[in-house]
């Protein structure tokens, strides 16, 4: 029989594998696409495939973990860009925006693929940027919103969107060299996003007044401190 120790020793390591066969697989789908194959993300790892299964159980199991891995990803990264993050810690967060280029390309894959996933991949985000965007209001760095859910799914759909065409406007030479699309991305849409989410671009509310009145019962309505 085993030691305690030796079983907890056993334990991390397996953890460790399966952070590592995660971490690889989010790579290569990033880079190939959901048709990669377990036999590649265990090359990849340097572990054999039943070891992956072992792990996993089946594919679609290891890119849930790769899904759920993307997600905790970019709520960190939101959150730290728009709670947290003021003065330098902004500007680093800029200057070290390729970190998050593996996890851009697996969003992009997940859109490009499409599918039931890809839909509750979304949901998830949406369910993430509500959670988010809460905070940044409690911390009073976000404006509340009549309707918090609408606001945050049409802020993820944009970004997606963005990022989508950026991707097929400008696809990186190797489908390895994410980053640098990423960086081109990202110069080319922070000036003008923090313009429109900073300073706004009507120069007065006279359509939102109008649209308020056009709908019978707006969602969320709240009144105005205004």
């Amino acid at each position: 029989m085993r030691s305690a120790g030796r079983s907890r020793e056993s334990s991390v390591e397996d953890l460790t594998t399966r952070a590592r066969i995660r971490d690889v697989a989010v790579l290569r789908f990033g880079r190939d696409g959901f048709g990669a194959s377990v036999r590649t993300v265990a090359a990849d790892a340097g572990v054999s495939p039943a070891l992956v299964i072992h792990h996993f159980g089946t594919k679609e199991r290891l890119r849930e973990a790769c899904d759920a891995h993307v997600l905790q990803e970019i709520r960190h990264a939101k959150r730290e860009s728009l709670v947290e993050a003021s003065g330098n810690r902004f500007l680093e967060y800029l200057a070290t925006a390729e970190h998050y280029a593996p996890v851009f390309a697996y969003v992009m894959r997940s859109l490009q693929h499409g599918g039931p996933l890809a839909k509750a991949f979304v949901d998830h985000m949406v369910e993430d940027a509500v959670a988010y965007l809460a905070d940044g209001v409690a911390a009073g760095v976000i404006v509340p919103s009549r309707d918090e859910e609408a606001r945050a799914r049409y802020l993820v759909l944009s970004a997606l969107g963005a990022g989508l065409l950026s991707m097929a406007l400008d696809p990186p030479d190797d489908p390895a060299d994410v980053a640098a699309m990423m960086r081109r991305h990202f110069d080319a849409i922070t000036l003008p996003a923090l313009e429109l989410y900073t300073e706004g671009m009507l120069t007065s509310r006279r359509m939102l007044d109008e649209y308020l009145l056009y709908v019978s019962d707006p969602p969320g309505a709240r009144e105005d401190a205004s």
